[in-house]
């Protein structure tokens, strides 16, 4: 079998190009002992990747050149070598980027394609969602009362914050977001409180109108600008969760950091940043709690869906650009 997988051919100064990376046809690889191969059906772009495009020293390591890329799937069996797990079973693991993996049996797990559309496993019952809850409910500390303001709320990450945030009790719920008809997406559909578009005007500005009582806690996927308004906006013992700043992941040089953060002195003010992969063992209890929201319907999600392999790399652009509403999924 012919399997098509992304390497990754130079690293990217600024924004990623065409020319970095190449769609290759190699054989389809055989499962070894305790491996099962995966014919992936849904593949997950993230914006983490860019990170991962640099030799910079990070939470994770560098993509390495010449070499197919990683990233979360979910897929279907159709060969095992590894017990526990039959030909026909679902599974998810982080060998993206390709269509047929051979994937170590202890780095899958299992999923049910009934109990919810298999892409929802790389989105809202995902790292994904994961991140949200434990973003907002450990390192933001989260409390029921509390005005929470989150950037990139229309993203597949900000749009369960904000969800969670309503349905734990938020006094009150705001977001930003890239477009009008995805201002109206946050209000309309997801029960935020207030929305703006960061395009339309100085965030600042348009923050202290949506929060004129200020924030308990923001929730920031975008840094710069954003960050700095919610300095400003931040309430006595506010908490702020970093958990992307998309907005210069692209910089060749160092973003200037928000000129306000002596406010944090007169708040008692406290920002930490986070990554999901510290607050695993909060899956279970995120899986029973969150689970029944989306499966009733009160815990709503959208998916931005592009077909096709050959349009991977497209699709991690539009993640960068910010074209997707929810989560980026590619469809094999």
């Amino acid at each position: 079998m012919i399997n098509r997988e992304w390497h990754l051919r130079s690293r990217p100064v600024g924004w990623p190009k065409p020319e970095d990376f190449a769609l290759v046809e190699t054989e389809a690889p055989a499962p070894g002992e305790g491996q099962v191969l995966v014919r992936n059906t849904y593949l997950s772009v993230d914006p983490y990747m860019r990170g991962r495009m640099s030799a910079a020293k990070s939470y994770a390591e560098p993509y390495r050149l010449g070499a197919v890329m990683l990233g979360g799937a979910v897929g279907e069996v159709i060969a095992s070598n590894a017990d526990g797990i039959a030909v026909g079973d679902h599974v998810l693991h982080y060998l993206g980027w390709r269509e047929y993996a051979a994937v170590d049996a202890a780095q899958a797990v299992k999923v049910d394609p009934e109990a919810a559309p298999l892409s929802a496993y790389l989105g809202v019952l995902g790292m994904t969602g994961l991140t949200a809850y434990a973003g907002l409910l450990r390192t933001a500390s989260f409390k029921e009362g509390d005005a929470v303001f989150v950037s990139g709320a229309a993203g597949a990450v900000g749009s369960q914050v904000g969800q969670l945030a309503r349905l734990k009790g938020a006094s009150r719920v705001v977001g930003s977001a890239g477009s009008d008809e995805k201002v109206r997406l946050l209000v309309e559909e997801y029960g935020f409180d207030a929305a703006f578009n960061y395009r339309n005007g100085p965030v600042a500005e348009q923050l202290r109108t949506a929060a004129p009582d200020g924030i308990d806690v923001y929730f920031d996927n975008v840094g710069g600008e954003h960050l700095e308004a919610a300095v400003g906006a931040l309430n006595l013992r506010g908490r702020i969760a970093i958990c992307g700043m998309i907005s210069v992941y692209n910089n060749t040089e160092p973003a200037p950091g928000p000129r306000n953060l002596a406010r944090l002195i007169q708040t008692r003010g406290r920002i930490e940043g986070f990554l999901v992969g510290d607050h695993y063992d909060l899956q279970p209890q995120f899986v029973r709690e969150v689970g029944p929201w989306v499966a009733s319907g009160r815990l709503k999600y959208r998916e931005t869906v592009v077909q096709g392999i050959e349009n991977n790399l497209e699709a991690f652009l539009g993640v960068l650009r910010g074209d997707n509403t929810g989560k980026m999924i590619v469809k094999l």
